[in-house]
């Protein structure tokens, strides 16, 4: 399945002043704009809008078929502005927040005319802005699935993008380094542990794990400029949607943890389930197992596919219920 790039320009004020051009990119997949109900799919930090078809990042997930199914709904995702999929960079990228982001997609949504939104579905970085977009317009979307990923960047998330923020800025194969770092964040000691369990690859004289992980620093490098990986690691490290108001959001919210991550830990997601819960009727939360850590939202697809079909199935089945009641009157 391949789907044309399309750019929206708009015009865009930051919440620090600053009066910027937009080339905003997506892509759509399935169904026409308007015949279908629409799921935005925010992509995670090495993602883009390409999240269908035969090179599509989340393919697993959303396609002809799988759970989020093309032959059902209208599949809308966004570039985040910067990200480099669509040659588009940011220079002084600290001047945009995920409130920006946020802010830049609702215009977006605006301006194709889309008012409401079925689902807003994103992992990491991309529920992060879905927490953002929702704080903003409370009303815009009737289910909401944040996956490994909280409202807010805590403490640890943000000494970890720290680190990356000063290896980014270093002159030395700064995005190879970066990654490296990352990936030991993304996945977990028994994680790799259990993959290469010490072994030597004697023709390249190095560990297979160290092999793993310059194979990952130099494909990063290949494929992301450093101007857009400084702005990702930016907007990982400034997640924060008001607390106060969250409660306002209308949205089913379903929350989904990863028992092993160690970047939005599970601790922190059950705690804002339990905090919503008490003033929301509308909220759960579901974990994924896994000994991967934060990338199991990108590796383990039975136990996400079957979280994500309950949900929808869930809203199906409401509205079949509530259907069938009107009938009845």
């Amino acid at each position: 399945m391949k789907t044309e790039l399309k750019h929206i320009n708009l015009s865009y004020q930051t919440n620090s002043g600053k009066e910027c051009n937009i080339p905003l990119s997506y892509q759509t997949f399935g169904k026409e704009l308007f015949s279908a109900p629409v799921i935005l799919i925010n992509h995670a930090l090495t993602g883009n809008s390409n999240v269908s078809g035969t090179n599509g990042w989340w393919k697993q997930l959303v396609g002809d078929g799988q759970v989020v199914d093309t032959n059902v709904y209208t599949v809308l995702c966004f570039n985040i502005p910067g990200n480099g999929y669509d040659d588009f960079l940011i220079e002084e990228y600290e001047e945009f927040t995920p409130s920006d982001i946020a802010g830049i997609f609702l215009k977006g949504l605006e301006l194709l005319n889309i008012k409401s939104l079925y689902a807003i579905i994103g992992g990491s970085l991309g529920g992060g802005i879905g927490w953002e977009m929702l704080v903003k317009r409370p009303e815009l979307a009737e289910v909401f699935i944040p996956i490994a990923c909280d409202f807010r960047t805590h403490d640890w998330l943000h000494a970890q993008c720290m680190v990356q923020k000063f290896l980014l800025n270093g002159n030395d194969a700064p995005l190879q380094k970066a990654r490296i770092h990352a990936m030991l964040c993304y996945r977990t000691p028994q994680s790799l542990n259990d993959r290469f369990q010490n072994k030597y690859n004697t023709a390249k004289n190095k560990l297979e794990s160290e092999d793993w992980l310059e194979y990952h620093g130099k494909a990063l490098n290949e494929r992301f400029s450093l101007k857009s990986y400084q702005l990702m690691n930016h907007l990982l490290m400034n997640i924060n949607a008001e607390e106060e108001r969250l409660e306002n959001i209308q949205a089913r919210m379903h929350l989904i943890s990863v028992d092993t991550d160690l970047f939005f830990p599970a601790s922190e997601i059950r705690m804002c389930f339990e905090k919503l819960k008490g003033k929301k009727k509308n909220v759960s939360h579901h974990e994924i197992t896994s000994v991967h850590g934060h990338d199991a939202f990108l590796m383990e697809y039975k136990q996400l596919n079957n979280i994500i079909k309950t949900i929808l199935l869930q809203k199906e089945t409401e509205q079949l219920q509530e259907t069938c009641n009107k009938a009845k009157q």
